[in-house]
């Protein structure tokens, strides 16, 4: 498929859902936003997207990483609370 004809056929698509205009590229960006908010290895992603470093792939999803931020605060402060007690699966 032409990329050319891949554009037009999801700005046709985007237009028959009705949602907001957005570049092909970006699904791409999108993907990778999602995965790391569900916790997904920044690793993980990076070689998913096929970059060759991982700072690539934090810099372009840097929005993401306060969330993370404060989520590891968070998981932190209830090891804390536990007096250290990691829970452990299985």
């Amino acid at each position: 498929m032409e990329p050319r004809n891949a554009t037009r056929a999801f700005k046709a698509l985007l237009r028959r859902s009705k949602l907001a205009e957005m570049r092909f590229h970006d699904l791409r960006h999108g993907f990778a936003t999602l995965l790391l908010v569900q916790g997904t290895s920044p690793r993980v992603v990076m070689e998913m997207l096929g970059h060759s470093q991982i700072s690539l792939t934090m810099n372009t999803n840097s929005h993401v990483i306060p969330a993370m931020q404060r989520e590891a605060a968070t998981k932190l402060e209830s090891l804390l609370k536990r007096g250290g007690e990691v829970e452990r699966s299985g």
